[in-house]
């Protein structure tokens, strides 16, 4: 079965595939164990043109628990620091109205860029989220497994923890043939095989309805202006604008929510600021004059998409429990962006509430277009 997994890897990297859309429902406790297969190819689709924008939004006290029963005038909306009125709004929690479809978790372990040692450890914490509740999920769940080649997947999302746990001890630690130990030329191959495959994920998702929350299990891929040797030529400039501009769309159409969930690194040594040299990059870039390889990085497109940066610590289940409370209670708004003067436009958002002591965490912005003519 092991052997299944690994040739499963779809090879997507270089050729361009992109993972198809499937509704399948959720397979319930009890049914046949998933089986890790690849999805067959289908042509890429394009973003639409649509003028009303919908956010998904997680309101929480100081204490960090999720705040309910707010209604639309608690809330402010600005778009580029101009208000912009909510044209439709909607409350779901646990207790009274649930998002239909119910929120997909998908669970990413990353093994291009954890160790080996780091993904046995994962693969233990991820049993153990999987075998809590008896194995039931709350949320249909997808699993997915990052190397080399691509992405592995589990055909469709499960609320059978103990049958994807049961999976998940078919995977052989994944050894890259990117180490580190390669210099810059391995950074550069994790940092775009990585960005490569979060992009082509969005896009499958955007033929799935409904909210996802992706769970990226690592503190994320190289940010290249931090390696050494590398020489950063302002030639990349404009491709890494249009990555930016790209994979923004591609999450905000798929209503999907990034989160880097991470292991500590022992390796890391002394090396106590590496948490937090994606600092440097989360300023929005709004034109490829400013573009750099570290505003792709994972934790910029977390703070950006309104996810979590969790880690690193060795509770990676209580890590990935934290992620999954943001499933439970959110807010829904949608709103119409003012009309963009130029292509690839950044319009800034911010929606606060009125409270005082809350934090709203939401999309920090995206990229519009003219109006066809």
């Amino acid at each position: 079965m092991s052997l299944r997994w690994l040739s499963a890897l779809l090879l997507i990297s270089a050729l361009g595939h992109t993972l198809a859309g499937q509704e399948a429902s959720p397979t319930k406790a009890g049914a046949d164990d998933p089986q890790l297969k690849s999805r067959p190819a289908q042509r890429a689709p394009t973003a639409p043109k649509a003028r009303r924008m919908q956010l998904d939004a997680v309101v929480t006290d100081a204490w960090g628990k999720p705040v309910t029963g707010l209604q639309p005038w608690d809330f402010k909306l600005l778009d580029n620091d101009h208000s912009s009125k909510i044209l439709y709004f909607r409350a779901f929690d646990n207790q009274g109205v649930k998002a239909q479809p119910p929120v997909e978790v998908i669970l990413l372990l990353d093994a291009l860029n954890l160790n080996v040692q780091q993904q046995g450890f994962v693969r233990n914490e991820l049993t153990r989220y999987l075998q809590q509740n008896k194995g039931q999920l709350a949320h249909p769940t997808t699993l997915m497994v990052l190397g080399d080649n691509g992405v592995a997947v589990q055909p469709q999302p499960s609320l059978d923890g103990n049958a994807l746990a049961a999976l998940l001890k078919t995977v052989n630690p994944h050894i890259t043939a990117f180490a580190p130990t390669m210099g810059i030329q391995g950074a550069i191959e994790r940092f775009n095989r990585s960005v490569q495959q979060m992009r082509l994920i969005a896009e499958n998702e955007t033929h799935k309805p409904g909210r996802k929350l992706l769970i990226w299990i690592s503190a994320g891929w190289p940010l290249l202006e931090r390696e050494q040797n590398f020489l950063p030529a302002e030639s990349n400039n404009k491709k890494y604008f249009e990555d930016i501009v790209e994979l923004s769309g591609w999450l905000r159409e798929a209503r999907m929510v990034v989160y880097s969930a991470a292991p500590i690194d022992p390796s890391m040594g002394a090396a106590a600021r590496a948490p937090l040299l994606y600092q440097d990059f989360v300023k929005p870039v709004s034109d490829a004059r400013q573009a750099q390889s570290g505003n792709l990085g994972l934790r910029v497109l977390a703070l950006h998409t309104g996810g979590q940066i969790l880690g690193p610590s060795n509770d990676v289940a209580g890590q990935i429990n934290q992620c999954i409370a943001d499933a439970d209670s959110f807010y829904q708004l949608t709103f119409e962006p003012a009309p963009a003067e130029h292509a690839d436009e950044y319009h800034s958002l911010k929606l606060s509430v009125v409270q005082p002591g809350l934090t709203v965490r939401t999309d920090t912005g995206y990229y519009d277009q003219p109006n066809p003519q």
